[in-house]
């Protein structure tokens, strides 16, 4: 599995362009070819212990460094060891002084886009909840996929029935029972979080064709059979959740012109 971790000294979050002149970095992981240039400090979690206990030649590197930052692949968290590699990580990012005068250089780069906007309204399994693998292989009777495509369809129990809620009818759609054609985001207003957390308005540009909905018009008319107070619960959800950059206040008024908010 990807073990990926980059420990930089910068001045500033910078593009690519502008990383090859400014920027110091470190990689720990397998090896691949990055656009600029870094210091392979090794793999897994001796490369790590080496950064944390000063031994590794680029520990001079962070200990020297205005603004030092870590830049953790989601492929180092789905590991066995995930959790161990966080917590090394935090430890590397305390020690070095990754959060000094308005400064937070901690950051993890995830795959999907929309598990940060998730992350940023606290939307996790609760309490007697399962995550992906408790889901998996017979874990639930009922699973509903809402456009979720980039998983092992395969590991879906053969006794569970699926509801696919999307447009590119993808793998998921394939493994369902039932399908509920959602629209495309350029079939409605929406608002999407990008992996840096930013977040961003788009516009219906076309009607969806035929049957399809868009997906809160869905949702909310399976919470009207099931559970009428279903929307006021995901707002006190995002209420409740950290969000720096997705006010709930905006989400409120957007939703309430008929806009749906994408997690």
């Amino acid at each position: 599995m990807p073990y990926r971790v980059e420990i930089s000294s910068a001045e500033e979050i910078l593009p690519c362009d502008r990383l090859r002149k400014y920027v110091r970095a470190g990689l720990i992981g397998e090896a691949s070819h990055p656009t600029y240039h870094v210091t392979r400090l090794g793999e897994g979690g001796a490369a790590l212990r080496a950064v944390l206990d000063g031994s590794s030649d680029f520990a001079k590197v962070l200990e020297a460094a205005e603004r030092p930052m870590i830049v953790l692949g989601a492929g180092a968290l789905a590991r066995p060891d995930g959790a161990a590699v966080l917590a090394a990580c935090w430890q590397i990012a305390d020690r070095y002084g990754l959060f000094r005068g308005g400064w937070h250089g901690f950051n993890v780069l995830h795959r999907a886009a929309a598990r940060v906007g998730a992350l940023d309204i606290g939307f996790l399994p609760g309490e007697g909840g399962k995550d992906l693998a408790g889901m998996m292989g017979g874990g639930v009777d009922l699973l509903w996929l809402l456009g979720a495509d980039e998983f092992d369809t395969g590991r879906i129990g053969a006794d569970t029935f699926v509801v696919y809620q999307g447009h590119h009818g993808d793998r998921g759609a394939a493994r369902a029972d039932v399908i509920l054609p959602g629209a495309a985001y350029t079939e409605k207003d929406g608002l999407y979080v990008n992996t840096e957390g930013r977040v961003q308005e788009g516009r219906l540009g076309v009607f969806p064709p035929g049957e399809a909905r868009e997906d809160w018009k869905i949702l909310r008319a399976l919470s009207e059979r099931e559970d009428p107070g279903a929307v006021a619960k995901l707002l006190e959800i995002a209420r409740q959740g950290e969000t720096p950059q997705l006010r709930i206040e905006a989400i409120r008024r957007f939703v309430g012109r008929g806009g749906s908010a994408v997690i």
